[in-house]
């Protein structure tokens, strides 16, 4: 199947069990809001996905696209077509956007030792369609990435590199959180405009609102460590009725 295959993920950190048995899939077209509260594994989920070392997979497996991610080192998850989008990006001062970005690019497209570097021409064609469609200034090429941003500067940035990676499978790890209703709007505008039939988006978050803006084609909920809950679009505004400790007392009773 293309797309991402979670299948009975257990993992620990600190030889403490976080994730005890996520089975997830993300076909290509779709995108998937995984919501939970504080503490429940959403972070150590994207966070594994991506080869973070401090998460120990203790069983299960992660494919992308037939292939085992389990067994590729980072960088090689990247030039899969992964991405992550961070909750709380990091500041890289005295790097450019620009330099960032073309540095970024041909990192993912080199193999086996053989650079197969972006052509410059190709590279800024791509890099001024991508910032008309993402409304970003002419001026964030120039500054350091991250370095004095905004909360919104910040999403405003990764939802730029989301774009111009090209990813086949982008996981983002709350990346509305702390947002105003304007930064908001341009994360869940980036992924709108990446949505595509080649595509799959995994959407982590801890609140509804975003969800206003995305229309997710499935909604999952995580707690404990496990899926106890999958719907719709529906679901979502049911945990904002009425939060999390409906499905915890549902879970607790036996009847998630």
């Amino acid at each position: 199947m293309k797309g991402l295959q979670v299948t009975d993920l257990h993992v620990s950190v600190d030889s403490k069990p976080i994730l005890r048995g996520i089975d997830l899939t993300v076909a290509k077209g779709e995108v998937h809001a995984m919501m939970g509260p504080n503490g429940s594994g959403k972070s150590t989920l994207s966070l594994t996905i991506m080869g973070h070392p401090r998460y120990r997979v203790e069983s299960g497996s992660v494919v992308l696209d037939g292939e085992d991610l389990l067994a590729l080192p980072v960088d090689e998850r990247a030039k899969r077509g992964l991405f992550l989008a961070f909750q709380y990006p990091s500041a890289i001062p005295g790097v450019s956007v620009a330099n960032f970005l073309r540095t970024a690019i041909n990192a993912r497209r080199a193999r086996a030792d053989t650079k197969n570097d972006m052509p410059i021409p190709q590279f800024r064609k791509l890099l001024k369609e991508r910032m008309e469609l993402l409304e970003v200034e002419d001026s964030f090429l120039s500054r350091s990435v991250n370095d004095g941003f905004s909360g919104g500067e910040k999403k405003r940035l990764e939802m730029l590199q989301m774009h111009m990676f090209q990813p086949t499978m982008a996981v983002l790890d709350e990346t509305d959180s702390g947002l105003d209703i304007d930064a908001l709007k341009v994360v869940a505008h980036g992924i709108e405009m990446l949505r595509g039939p080649e595509v799959g988006i995994l959407l982590i978050t801890h609140y509804e609102r975003i969800l206003k803006f995305v229309q997710p084609d499935r909604v999952h909920v995580l707690v404990d460590g496990r899926i106890v809950r999958t719907g719709g679009r529906e679901l979502a505004a049911e945990l904002e009725a009425k939060g999390y400790d409906f499905i915890r007392d549902e879970l607790y009773a036996g009847k998630a």
